[in-house]
């Protein structure tokens, strides 16, 4: 049976199959849920990020829900160390936390806001501030992580925070989205308002990966699991086209899924006709299939690497929007 762990930019969406379809449940509505995340070695303990009231923890898939009592209130993005469990939240203005006991207690890795060019970081819609937009540990080294500042590119730290690595060159600095490959860790991958790009070689050095894709404003990524050199992206003309209309619901993205395989170039994935009209916000793969979460609530399930999407219908109340979305 899959799950689905959705932040919905309202509350929190838990989809659940079963032999009749997917069932639908909601919790910490009107919190704004922005991001969510599941132990990978304990899925049924998630953590959700908020703009207002912080970071929240259930340790029961979500049917119960206390607040972490994190420092800072507006929280961006949420990660769960796969090496030795640490607990990362990412906020708004850019800073970074720390906990090694399941959230109760944390502490800033307060190096990352001592970079070079953190003076420059700048979101545009609020030029004044910018935040933690991903962060992803890696699967091996638990010292070794990512942040994804937007808009101030690809920060890295080999030893837990201590100290901190600026942008590379080959990165995208407008960082949207980051992982790491489960099993080759050695692998890393961004999405990115300027295009997307990776590593192999422990984000010591980034190449573009751009070829063959005709949209540049690359948002949402997945990985597959069994192989690091597929992997998808959802992208857009620009951020206008991704973003406006979110809130009224006329949205007109115009948006593609991409696929990549071994070296390139990007396939366009043309069977998911309704990212012409929302953007896909989210992608995620388990159990050998392919989700996508769109702008407007909708979620597709590709069970062929994206040749073929079917709807995912849930009974219950609607799903209105997606900022995020994890299956197990």
């Amino acid at each position: 049976m899959t799950e689905l762990f959705i932040a919905t930019g309202q509350s929190f969406a838990h989809l659940t199959e079963s032999s009749d379809g997917w069932h639908l449940k909601t919790q910490l509505v009107g919190e704004g849920v922005r991001s969510i995340t599941a132990d990978p070695a304990d899925a049924s303990i998630l953590y959700a990020g908020t703009p207002e009231n912080g970071l929240w923890k259930s340790a029961d898939r979500g049917r119960t829900w206390e607040n972490m009592d994190l420092p800072e209130s507006n929280v961006y993005s949420v990660a769960v160390s796969p090496a030795d469990g640490s607990v990362f939240a990412g906020t708004e203005p850019s800073m970074l936390f720390k906990s090694i006991d399941g959230g109760q207690t944390w502490d800033e890795l307060s190096a990352l806001r001592e970079i070079p060019s953190a003076p420059t970081w700048s979101f545009p819609p609020r030029p004044w501030t910018s935040h933690v937009r991903w962060i992803a540990p890696n699967p091996q080294d638990p010292d070794l992580l990512l942040a994804g500042i937007e808009l101030g590119g690809v920060m890295s730290t080999r030893d837990g925070g201590k100290t901190w690595h600026d942008h590379p060159a080959g990165a995208v600095k407008d960082a949207h989205e980051l992982a790491w490959h489960p099993t080759d860790a050695s692998r890393a991958y961004e999405a990115g308002g300027g295009g997307a790009a990776w590593s192999a070689d422990w984000a010591g050095t980034w190449s573009p990966a751009d070829a063959g894709r005709s949209h540049h404003y690359v948002w949402a990524l997945a990985v597959d699991p069994a192989d690091p050199d597929l992997w998808f992206v959802s992208a857009a003309g620009g951020p206008s086209d991704a973003h406006s209309g979110r809130y009224s619901g006329q949205h007109r993205a115009n948006a593609l899924i991409y696929r990549w395989r071994g070296q390139g170039p990007w396939e366009p994935l043309t069977g998911l006709a309704a990212s012409r009209f929302a953007m896909p916000y989210a992608l995620h793969i388990a159990g050998g299939r392919l989700f996508a979460g769109l702008a407007d609530g909708q979620i597709f399930v590709s069970e062929n690497s994206g040749d073929t999407w079917n709807k995912i219908s849930p009974a219950g109340e609607q799903i209105r929007s997606i900022s995020s979305l994890v299956a197990v």
